[in-house]
């Protein structure tokens, strides 16, 4: 691995953006912190959440809560990835399937493997009756994160349209879909029209998705303003308005500003946007050292295994540490944050295994010289890639609200506005993905007719 990644690093091109890449790599790595830190399992078993016992900790959420860097990154990456698509095929050919393909490979073959495996084990686990205490939790809660990947889905569908708009109007198309977020709220809190705070999933974030096609164009050029506007329009709508302090969920809380998204959440994705690009240059000069460089690639390389999996190592090590007898400390106590460091350093060392055992999902699969050559997907394939990522985003979505426990009962979740069971949620992902990989290929006729080199 070690000369492949140093090969990798030497391959850099020179106009390649590094700091991107760093804010990637750190985002989820601090996503993965913060999960670990805010699990606060007792000995009974019981999984609650840190930021519950000590409120005091939730103004923490303010640097910590970073998914909005991670959205924000995307789309630069996805304005930058969409243009080369468009400038390197002709009228005719579905850019948009070749575009979803290549996105989503790297993403959606590491969690179907990700969705199979834990799916497999659920299922077995139930027909042995091991569902129940912290098993029956871990079925529930490792899925959780999957909402990420949905979310991050939609943002990949939308960009070819929603470039297009930024094309055209610029900060404009930013400050409608802002608008389209604050409307929602008054409509939720203001006026209680049902349901219509879910579309909040698609305008917060779509329009921190938007703030990368700025960035990708050099048109964030006052980033103090940027954090300083953010900042305080998330402080104020917090002190005035019916927002939580805390910006990730919160155990039995009336209202939350991530799920569904709130107004405050965007003012949040604002502030730390602007703060990360107030961080640029002394960024830029860490990662044009060829040592850290090298980390940041191979970080990257197997950053969403990790992510996935991250749960998982962390359960599995508060599993190991009950069956043993291991003391787990009342939460937040002084005995307890004594042994954060080492329950830390155990689910690295578990994460790290798994990531390991399967990291190979997540390796893009080599073009050979005949695939270059092969006829490139026509019209038909557009639609097939749009259904393909629709199914697939759902299912997702709907799987990291249901988990894995109780497969055979039955167990739903609300969608949106419509139940969905765990197996229904697995056959969509599944259906979505399948659809995505062949939309993206040419057909298997033409593929023939390419001469082999």
């Amino acid at each position: 691995m070690g000369n492949s990644v140093r090969e990798l690093a030497d391959q850099t091109p020179a106009g390649r953006d590094r700091y991107t890449d760093l804010l990637r790599v750190a985002s989820l790595g601090t996503v993965v912190a913060g999960h670990w830190l805010m699990a606060a399992v007792t000995a009974d078993g019981n999984v609650g959440n840190l930021l519950a016992v000590v409120p005091e900790l939730q103004l923490l959420t303010w640097a910590l809560q970073v998914m909005p860097v991670f959205f924000f990154v995307g789309g630069f990456s996805h304005a930058l990835s969409y243009r080369s698509l468009r400038r390197k095929h002709p009228a005719g050919t579905s850019v948009y399937s070749l575009f979803l393909r290549a996105r989503l490979q790297r993403l959606l073959r590491p969690t179907m493997a990700f969705i199979l495996l834990w799916g497999a084990a659920a299922l077995a686990l139930q027909l042995l009756g091991s569902g129940s205490g912290l098993t029956g939790v871990a079925l529930r809660l490792v899925a959780q994160p999957l909402w990420f990947i949905g979310i991050y889905l939609a943002m990949v569908a939308f960009t070819p349209p929603l470039l297009k708009l930024h094309e055209r109007y610029g900060w404009g198309a930013f400050v409608a879909l802002a608008g389209a977020a604050a409307t929602v709220d008054v409509l939720r809190f203001a006026l209680d029209v049902p349901y219509v705070e879910f579309l909040n999933f698609a305008f917060v974030w779509l329009a921190v998705h938007q703030l990368g096609f700025l960035r990708a164009d050099g048109r964030i050029r006052m980033p103090s303003a940027l954090a300083l506007t953010g900042l305080a329009g998330a402080a104020a709508l917090v002190a005035f308005g019916p927002y939580p302090l805390s910006m990730v969920g919160m155990p039995g809380e009336k209202v939350s500003n991530m799920a569904p998204p709130t107004l405050a959440l965007l003012a949040h994705g604002l502030w730390l946007v602007g703060a990360v690009e107030l961080l640029r240059a002394p960024g830029a000069r860490l990662v044009a050292r060829p040592r850290a460089w090298r980390a940041v690639v191979a970080a990257n390389g197997v950053a969403m295994t990790a992510f996935l999996w991250h749960l998982t190592a962390m359960l599995g090590v508060y599993g190991a540490m009950l069956a043993l007898d291991v003391p787990l400390p009342v939460p937040a106590s002084a005995a307890w944050w004594a042994q954060v460091p080492l329950r830390f350093a155990a689910a690295a060392v578990l994460t790290a295994l798994f990531v390991a055992a399967f990291r190979t999902f997540e390796r893009p699969k080599p073009t050979t010289p005949a695939q270059a050559l092969a006829p490139r997907p026509g019209r038909l394939a557009g639609p097939a890639a749009a259904i393909g990522i629709t199914l697939c985003l759902l299912g997702i979505l709907g799987l990291s609200m249901v988990g894995f426990g109780d497969l055979l009962e039955g167990r739903t979740a609300m969608l949106i506005a419509v139940r969905i069971s765990a197996p229904a949620a697995v056959v969509m992902a599944l259906a979505g993905w399948l659809l995505v990989e062949t939309a993206g290929r040419a057909p298997a006729r033409l593929r023939a007719r390419t001469p082999a080199l």
